[in-house]
């Protein structure tokens, strides 16, 4: 059966973070395209959070890897002239040096399970408010599906909703131009989300986002890879939110395994730094580590860890830093969200504006050839482990960040 999601976000103590927390109703409008500021360094004592959607309780089964803040007040609407708060599309296209023209024609495919019955009209109010343009069914831009490509749509669920409002929005973020593939899959399993990717690539997908994993199991490399192994598609999977350790998809080799950072802004050349999301006592952060039974890629060359090692790439996940996120399905509009579920959907929308992937090509395998094209996250840690490059940030690769966070699209391509 499905995993079921938690319950609509109770507003708990409202924390105000820049003084830009606004509860009003308002029709005004749509406000300017910035972002109530988010620290990590300022906030984390006073952040909470909660997971929307459970721990797997069964082999076979998956877990969104989205985080919501719970101590930011959610709102359905906004005073005029308020930004919601959480980084916007021009923060995240500035932290990552993006164009913001691009991707026109692509197709980013979005996996996740049960249904979002609001995901299309809140689309419509995220891409309102940050001035993106439209993009809907009937101007081609959006598609939901269910995991057979009908319109027979699998039950809806809380947690999985708040899921593919982040994952839509983050895709939006990344790459406005690009058309959007909602595949729901009937329930959490590996074989129906594996069944709604293998769906999303016989539609014509070649940027394909999961946000869900699960604990590794041994039959992974035979049973479930092939629901990965599609050559010239570029797949994102999230790394996880339970700091060091490895899930699957992540583990895939035929996948783009993605960390998870924590973003901020500052006065350096390039006007924002990275940590690791996470911390040395672990339990929460992106995912990391050696994988217990799938290969290695020979495009990965680290040397501490015979398998396959994750992750390859980062971008922002800590919801201390978080991204702003309309969602109303059993939520109340304008929220707060971060984990791996917002990078692995991000990076996906890089992809797509780096280009079409060789026909032949395993896509995860570009950025270990320019990885100049990558801003090395070198502080932080997501747990305590040896060797240490597993789950504490240095120079060059390491676990929870890869080989780093997009510096414009150059490491993305061939």
């Amino acid at each position: 059966m499905a995993r079921r999601g938690v319950p609509a976000l109770l507003s708990a103590a409202t924390l105000v973070i820049g003084g830009m927390i606004a509860a009003s109703p308002s029709s005004a409008a749509p406000a300017p395209t910035t972002h109530a500021p988010l620290t990590a360094s300022a906030a984390r004592a006073h952040v909470h959070t909660h997971r929307l959607c459970a721990h797997p309780s069964e082999p076979g089964y998956m877990a969104c890897n989205a985080v919501a803040r719970t101590d930011v007040k959610q709102q359905l609407s906004l005073r005029p002239h308020a930004a919601p708060s959480g980084y916007g599309p021009s923060d995240l296209q500035s932290a990552y040096n993006l164009p913001q023209s691009g991707g026109s024609g692509q197709t980013v495919a979005i996996i996740d399970a049960n249904d979002d019955p609001n995901a299309e009209q809140d689309l419509a109010t995220y891409r309102s408010q940050y001035g993106l343009p439209e993009c809907t069914t009937a101007n081609g831009c959006f598609q939901k599906v269910d995991q057979n490509g009908g319109s027979n749509y699998p039950a809806p669920d809380s947690g999985w909703a708040g899921e593919i409002s982040l994952d839509v929005d983050m895709v939006s973020a990344a790459c406005p131009q690009c058309h959007i593939l909602l595949v729901e899959a009937n329930s959490a399993s590996m074989d129906d989300l594996g069944t709604a990717v293998n769906r999303a690539v016989a539609m014509g997908a070649k940027f394909v986002s999961n946000s869900y994993g699960g604990p590794e199991d041994s039959t992974d490399p035979t049973s479930d890879e092939q629901y990965f192994n599609h050559p010239g598609v570029a797949i994102t999977v999230s790394s996880g939110d339970s700091g060091y350790g490895v899930e699957y998809p992540a583990a895939s080799q035929y996948v783009t395994a993605v960390g998870g950072t924590s973003l901020q802004q500052d006065s350096s050349a390039r006007g924002w730094s990275e940590t690791v999301w996470g911390s040395s006592a672990g339990g929460e952060g992106a995912g990391s580590g050696c994988s217990q039974y799938d290969n290695k890629p020979a495009w990965q060359q680290d040397s501490g860890c015979a398998n396959r090692t994750v992750a390859d790439v980062a971008s922002v996940a800590d919801p201390a830093t978080g991204l702003a996120v309309y969602d109303t399905y059993q939520a109340s509009g304008w929220n707060v969200y971060g984990g791996t579920s917002a990078s692995a959907p991000f990076i996906a929308g890089v992809y797509a504006l780096a280009g079409t992937p060789g026909a032949s090509d395993t896509p995860a395998s570009y950025p270990y050839t320019h990885t100049s094209a990558l801003n090395d996250v070198t502080n932080g840690a997501n747990g305590s482990c040896s060797p240490s490059y597993l789950c504490t940030a240095g120079d060059g690769y390491d676990g929870p960040t890869g080989l780093g966070t997009p510096n414009g699209t150059a490491a993305f391509t061939k």
